[in-house]
């Protein structure tokens, strides 16, 4: 029996219901206005594109992320704690599918992802709480399967995990070596990072970790 879902996921859940509209709005053109983010969702594409099984977005949010990879010829779904979310998503991208879920209990089969997206989506996860969801990445993920995780990244003087107020709800910065560490942990090998500079409004160091299911 799948493990009650952390308490503080319905306040996350409501504060993204709260404020649907103006994030859809205000992110509708973030990958038009990031390069390199939109290189590193083709290279991800190109690398589950010939794996067996569909490639699910995980925190899709209003579905924008979802859109592009099916745009560069992926099977994939979008997954999300907001219903409001889902609803705009759903509304958007009439063609797609999108779920209410949470990535601690996810609603699928073993071994049966070629790809999962978790593009700044585990941001407001407890620190305590990433190895479950990585023990359920790494659960759903076929061998071969790839992650893609996002996460905003602390800066090179800070030390551990650093907890602030995000404009939504509290969210936390991640040494990229440690993070790393925990999905080495929960049975995947890394492939790559990348740490880069804020851009535009954001307010911090942003990072991608690529790993890959053995």
């Amino acid at each position: 029996m799948a493990e009650p879902a952390p308490s503080y996921l319905a306040t996350v859940a409501a504060a993204y219901d709260g404020v649907a509209e103006v994030y859809a709005e205000r992110f509708a053109d973030v990958l038009d206005r990031q390069p390199l983010e939109r290189a590193l969702l083709v290279a991800f594409a190109d690398i589950v594109r010939d794996l067996a099984g569909p490639v699910a977005d995980l925190g899709c949010g209003p579905g924008y992320a979802t859109a592009y990879l099916h745009r560069l010829g992926l099977d994939v779904f979008g997954v999300d704690l907001s219903a409001a979310m889902v609803a705009l998503a759903r509304s958007s991208y009439p063609g797609l599918r999108f779920d209410v879920g949470t990535m601690t209990a996810l609603d699928l089969p073993d071994r049966t992802l070629g790809g999962v997206l978790c593009r700044y989506s585990l941001i407001h996860t407890a620190p305590a709480d990433i190895p479950a969801i990585l023990a359920e990445v790494h659960r759903v993920l076929a061998p071969g399967g790839h992650l893609l995780l996002g996460f905003l990244a602390t800066d090179e003087s800070a030390a551990g995990v650093h907890a602030y107020d995000h404009r939504v709800t509290r969210a936390y910065r991640w040494p990229p070596d440690h993070l790393a560490g925990l999905v080495r942990q929960a049975g995947l090998v890394e492939v790559a990072q990348l740490v880069r500079a804020p851009v535009d409004e954001e307010r911090g160091r942003q990072a991608q970790l690529l790993a890959r299911r053995p």
